[in-house]
Parts: structure tokens; sequence; C-alpha cells
């Protein structure tokens, strides 16, 4: 299989709802349709921003087909596609590439925690990796999964063909510099930390998904450039200005707090599926105030 180049800023979708609750799928190509407009390397749909754990595999499948319709081709579509069982995820896996996914992002299994182990992990990759149509991304997202990808797995399976990069929401920039240099130099690590996207970008990072990207997609890539062209005084400037939002958006009001903040930025979010809750008064006055010293800041010229 051709190496696929994963460089950049992608978007981990969100999941609109419609007032009845059911996934709004217009609103899904119309996200798209804006983001297609910015400098955003592709989308992430059934990613855990997407609330892919609330989500039925039918409504994913919907879900997937809707971003692919909407797409620009120069757009890069990866799909959520882990399980807790092999077999399944490589179910999920087959179905995104017929529907048109150049990637699948695998999450760790997580639920029987005691026997996750580096050997249960890798098998468990390297057999998805071997059946799977498209080719395979590590997923660790310790903060939901309570599973941690160290450098010792990504040694083992990153030799594989079919496993071409991960995505590592650790924030832990050791752990990072530790897998960069145990990987073959072809492997890509994205990072899915928007508080740390500078300082892994520097460790070799090729590019990240970020949740922040689906309210601030230009800012992000903004960031990803200037470090790709080497002006770090640049790049860490605007990286700065990730950091209140990262905190309030992404730790302090959760999904809720980040749809919130596409609906201020002129996306559309709406409101979680339950049992995830919207953001109460004072939640959205301290998102709008963050936003609009955010909006104020003056654009960086070097």
């Amino acid at each position: 299989m051709t190496a696929m180049k994963l460089h950049g800023i992608f978007a981990p979708l969100t999941t609109p709802f419609d007032a009845e609750g059911n996934v709004a799928l217009g609103q899904v190509r119309n996200n798209v349709a804006l983001y297609n407009k910015t400098k955003l390397a592709g989308y992430v749909p059934n990613g855990s921003t997407s609330e892919s754990v609330l989500l039925l595999w039918e409504e994913v499948y919907k879900l997937w087909e809707a971003v692919r319709d909407a797409t620009a081709p120069s757009k890069i579509l990866i799909a959520g596609t882990g399980a807790e069982s092999t077999s399944e995820t490589i179910e999920h896996t087959n179905r995104a590439a017929r529907i048109g996914y150049s990637v699948a992002l695998v999450r760790t299994p997580s639920f029987y925690k005691p026997s996750i182990n580096d050997h249960m992990l890798a098998e468990h990759y390297l057999r998805v990796a071997d059946n799977a149509r498209i080719p395979v991304m590590v997923y660790s997202v310790p903060v939901f999964t309570h599973v941690t990808v160290e450098a010792s797995l990504i040694a083992r399976v990153a030799k594989h063909p079919n496993i071409v990069g991960m995505k590592d929401s650790s924030g832990d920039m050791k752990g990072i510099a530790a897998i960069i240099a145990a990987a073959p130099r072809e492997f890509q690590t994205l990072t899915g930390s928007a508080a740390t996207l500078y300082e892994a970008l520097e460790l070799g990072a090729v590019g990240a998904i970020l949740g922040l990207a689906d309210v601030f997609p230009d800012l992000c890539a903004e960031i990803y450039e200037a470090a790709s062209a080497g002006d770090r005084t640049k790049a860490q400037t605007l990286a700065q200005k990730l950091v209140p939002p990262a905190k309030m958006l992404l730790m302090d009001y959760g999904i809720g707090g980040l749809k919130y903040a596409q609906d201020r930025m002129g996306f559309y979010g709406g409101l979680p599926r339950l049992p995830l809750q919207g953001v109460s008064e004072q939640g959205k006055a301290e998102i709008d105030q963050m936003l609009a010293n955010l909006i104020s800041q003056p654009a960086h010229h070097s």
C-alpha cells in the first residue's frame, strides 16, 4: 500500500443532533462545507469528540457517508473505527473503506483493564492491520480509556506495513518523544493535545487531530504551518492562544462547551447527546468572554 501522508491539522468532527436527539446529517454537511474553506488537512468523524460511544453504529455509517459526500477532494478522511473486539473493529474498518475513507483511527480496547498489556494490544492491532483494506492508525486516549500506548507497543506494531501512524492524546511530551524515537522514520505521530501542539511538532509530530480545530480551524492550521516553515517564534506565539480555550473547552466544559463555542464561531454545535449536558448560563458567559479575548488579540505578523 502506498504510504498515506497525514501531515497537517485534522478536525475530529462533532456530531450535530436535532431537537429530537437524532443525528442532524444536514448540519454535518453544512459544517464540512465551511471547513472545506479552511486550511484543515482533513476530517475525523466518530472519534471521541464526535461522541462516538453515544452513537449507534448505524448512525455512524450514515455520518461517514454524509461527511464523505460534503468533503472537498483535497481533504483526507479518517474514520474512527475502534470497538472492544478485534473482529468488530475489522468489520467497521472495512465498512469505512467501502464508504470511501482513506485511513482508520483505532482506539485501544479498554473495558477488560486487568487483561490489557502490550502483548494483547499488539495482537489486536496486528490482526486489524492484516485484515483492514485501508491503513490503520493507533489511537491512544488515556483520559477516556485509562490505557496508555507506550513506545514499547509502537516499536512492535509500527513495522507492520499497514500501520501508518498514531494519534497520541496523552499530552505527555516524554511519552511522545519516546514513541517517535522507537518508531520507524516513516511512522507518522499526530498529537491530540491542543495545549502541547507546539511542543509535539518540535519533537517531530507531523500534525494533529484537535477538538479545537472544530472551533478555530485556521488558527490551528497556522500554528502547524509556522512550525513547518521553521518560524518558531510565530508558532509559539500562536500556540499560546490555544492554551485558555484548551483548558476551558476540553477540560472544564467538555463536549458541551466545545459545541457551544462552535455555535458562537459560526459552525453548528448544538447540544450533546444525553447523558452529556449542555453548558450552563454561567458557563456560556465564561466561554463568550474567552472567545472575545481570543478574537481581540492582534494577529501576529512576522
